[in-house]
């Protein structure tokens, strides 16, 4: 049991610290001897070495007769603006290294050979000049790692620009060996990260909701207990069951159900000689702030204006004019959101931030408020409203004249890690895209319906905007977005905008109601999809939830197919999964994957009534807040442990993390050198790091909240409590509901509650609902 005690107590004092240090999650040592460049002869390949170009910069990577071979066609304006690197080498601080390599070129020029930090001040650790010749030049010494331990180390040489101009050349690398040869001074502190043994949900529940812990290192435990953290008194005991193997995560599962816990107040689960859970809270409004946080998040993230916060305020950013791409011409395109931990603005992951935001208003707006703290707080209009339009204002900004709209602005490559400010480079507004602009289209329409009585002229211009749009699709398809070769940033590119048409058809019929969109949404085949590459669901949703809609229309009908479909097989995912999630592999951006899953569910229960859909949106949210394999509450500031070191320029410029963001999550690829330096040897489900430079795992983005805010909105709202067979809603099933289902199926009434006459639970109401309501009568 001390030693149990023991390393919960480390956990909780590192928790705000996790990788602080890269020491944390160091790996157990490595053998002293040996090179640590695990290709240094190039006998037949380059493999594990890489080039990065930037700022004009231009080059190729070959093998050549046992060397490495760099050609450089052009050496850009900045001195690393060509590199060829080897990734990830574990440098311990106090260890006595031996670098030695064989360095020539066509041309005589100078370079520079380091090994440094890989982000963010990029500190080197060993670093020399060199003047190189056709004749190989033999680098050989030794050094002593002064610095701070660090894993993932990137060993370069820089090979941009020198500041005179150079022909096309050849640069040739040979016999390149890198050992630690002394570790005597080294400190192996190195452990992995605490893993908690019960996993909550660390924010909380409701009290009317379904509440599973799992449970894992079980031993001898059979028995668990829920504790008042208040008083310390036990209310629940309850037992173990479900013993699962989870190959995943490398683990057996159990779990325990205390759904019976109901009383508001804040609780721990103890079981024996596990560690205690993280505590959680029982109460309504549990995740009041939660969702406040994670709509003014994006308060946090605008551009173009002085943002107004004690921690992450900033002056105005990105104000100047941006240059369209391959043109002289410049446009304003100031305002909008930051997309990501970067400071680019995109239209195509705009527009799913927009859709999920105003959609989830539209689902509970009872829980939205005036005052969660942004400029236009306290204006009589909900601040999502507010901060929806200041999305959608600056997108007006990115339409043409044709109609198309420019695909994205950005800089030419990644800024550093500074606030928004001081990127300061030529802003470029990059080529129209039928997907962006089809995206905008949907987006204006959804301006027009939500804004009209706000603002009727902001509206209309949302409107004629729209129309606009859908006029330049029909005159162009597919003019599909790739990066040109001198921008580096997101490129947020597609394989078809069919998805994105079939989004934009639905949206302007519900905007209009003109026949035009329907007939045009019904030569659609249905599509589906809710990330930023496949928009199909948000067309579902939009005929849904359209008021006034025709539920026998054909449109309807293949709506309601595709979403009932997706949350019949969700559900059963969920239930099979020992976390009770809906995916199997986890990949970039996973916990969005997870979170728009949940939305699925939830709108699956508004439409059928199945309360498994509800419990499995739930469980998912419970996935994102804390009971998971990580035990991480996924969103900055929230429960016992969560992230301090998110990929987001404005949290490490500022050294402490934004609150309220969802960060992406686990991802079993190992996409980026941190992910690979730290996760290598981790179990797929457990594939998340705490590291700034993690971005494939770390990282934050605007669509990534939004469907977490969705996902509130829908699993905050009460449940209906109704009874099967109940559609004149009186309380009681009888026989006056059987004749109101007669008189419906014979067009001549309206049901109450369609939901309690869906008693097949087939997601349409029909004869057969009603022969099974007179067999429910006769018992």
């Amino acid at each position: 049991m001390g030693y149990h005690v023991f390393r919960k107590g480390l956990a909780l004092l590192t928790a705000g610290l996790m990788l602080s240090s890269a020491a944390v999650y160091a790996p157990l040592p490595a053998d002293a001897e040996g090179n640590l460049i695990s290709n240094g002869t190039f006998d037949s390949s380059v493999s594990g070495w890489g080039t990065y170009k930037e700022s004009g910069g231009a080059a190729t990577l070959t093998a050549d007769n046992g060397r490495l071979a760099l050609n450089v066609t052009n050496t850009g304006t900045k001195n690393y603006a060509v590199q060829v690197y080897y990734d990830i080498i574990p440098m311990y601080q106090n260890g006595v290294y031996h670098l030695s390599y064989e360095i020539s070129s066509s041309v005589d020029r100078y370079v520079e050979g380091l090994i440094q930090l890989n982000g963010g001040n990029y500190q080197a650790y060993t670093w020399k000049g060199l003047n190189i010749t056709s004749e190989p030049l033999t680098v050989d010494y030794t050094f002593t790692m002064k610095y701070e331990t660090d894993i993932m180390a990137k060993f370069l040489f820089n090979c941009g620009d020198t500041g005179t101009e150079l022909p096309e050349h050849t640069i040739y690398l040979d016999n390149v060996v890198l050992e630690l040869v002394d570790d005597s001074q080294v400190e192996y502190d190195a452990f992995m990260p605490y893993e908690p043994d019960i996993m909550t949900n660390q924010v909380g529940y409701k009290p009317e909701s379904e509440k599973i812990a799992v449970f894992r290192n079980v031993t001898d435990e059979t028995e668990f207990s829920v504790v008042n953290a208040d008083t310390k008194k036990t209310v629940l005991t309850g037992m173990l069951y479900g013993e699962t193997e989870y190959p995943g995560a490398d683990e057996t599962d159990f779990y325990g159900d205390f759904s019976d816990v109901t009383e508001e107040g804040t609780y721990y689960i103890t079981c024996g000689g596990l560690d205690d859970s993280y505590t959680f809270t029982v109460g309504d409004g549990v995740y009041d702030s939660l969702l406040d946080d994670s709509v003014r998040m994006l308060y946090l993230q605008r551009c173009g204006e002085a943002v107004e916060d004690d921690d992450f305020g900033h002056a105005a950013c990105h104000t100047g004019l941006a240059k369209v791409y391959g043109t002289n011409e410049t446009i304003d395109v100031s305002g909008g959101w930051h997309d990501a931990g970067d400071y680019g603005r995109y239209v195509v992951p705009g527009a799913k931030s927009i859709a999920d935001l105003l959609y989830a208003y539209a689902a509970a707006p009872e829980l939205y408020s005036d005052h969660i703290g942004i400029p236009e707080s306290g204006n009589g209009v909900p601040d999502v409203l507010d901060e929806v339009r200041y999305e959608l204002e600056w997108m007006l900004k990115m339409q043409a004249e044709s109609g198309g709209v420019y695909h994205k602005v950005t800089c030419e490559n990644f800024p550093g890690y500074v606030m928004p400010q001081f990127e300061t480079g030529q802003l470029i507004a990059t080529p129209v895209s039928t997907t962006a602009t089809a995206d905008f289209c949907a987006s204006m329409a959804m301006g027009y319906e939500f804004y009209y009585d706000i603002d009727r002229t902001f509206a209309e211009t949302c409107l004629a905007a729209a129309e606009k749009a859908w006029a330049f699709l029909e005159e162009n398809p597919d003019l599909i977005f790739d990066n040109p070769e001198d921008i580096t940033t997101g490129e947020y590119g597609d394989s078809s905008d069919r998805d994105e048409r079939y989004w934009a058809a639905a949206q302007m019929y519900r905007a209009t109601g003109e026949e035009v969109y329907k007939t045009a949404f019904d030569a659609m085949i249905v599509c589906r999809g809710m990330d930023w590459t496949t928009v199909g669901d948000y067309g579902n949703i939009a005929i849904l939830t359209m008021d006034g809609i025709d539920k026998t229309s054909t449109a309807y009908k293949k709506c309601l197919n595709s979403v009932t479909s997706q949350a019949k097989k969700l559900a059963g995912s969920v239930e099979e999964h020992p976390y009770g999630i809906s995916v199997t592999s986890f990949n970039w951006g996973s916990n969005m994957t997870i979170a728009n899953a949940g939305v699925i569910l939830g709108l699956g229960y508004e439409l059928t009534g199945n309360s498994e859909y509800s419990k499995a949106a739930e469980s998912i949210l419970s996935y994102l807040l804390g009971r998971n394999p990580n035990g991480v509450c996924y969103v900055t500031g929230y429960g016992t442990v969560s992230p301090q070191n998110p990929h987001h320029r404005p949290s490490m410029a500022m050294k402490q993390s934004m609150k309220g963001m969802l960060v992406g999550g686990v991802n079993q690829n190992l996409d980026d050198s941190a992910a690979k330096a730290y996760l290598a040897s981790v179990p797929a489900a457990k594939r998340y790091v705490d590291h700034s430079e993690s971005y494939s795992t770390n990282e934050i983005t605007i669509y990534w909240n939004s469907p977490l805010t969705y996902l509130l909105s829908l699993t905050e709202t009460e449940e209906d409590v109704w009874q099967p067979g109940d559609v004149n809603a009186d309380g009681t099933f009888s026989i006056a509901d059987a004749v109101l289902m007669q008189k419906f199926l014979l067009g001549q009434k309206e049901l109450v509650n369609q939901k309690a006459g869906n008693v097949c639970e087939d997601y349409d109401i029909n004869v057969l609902d009603l022969s099974v309501m007179k067999e429910m009568l006769r018992k």
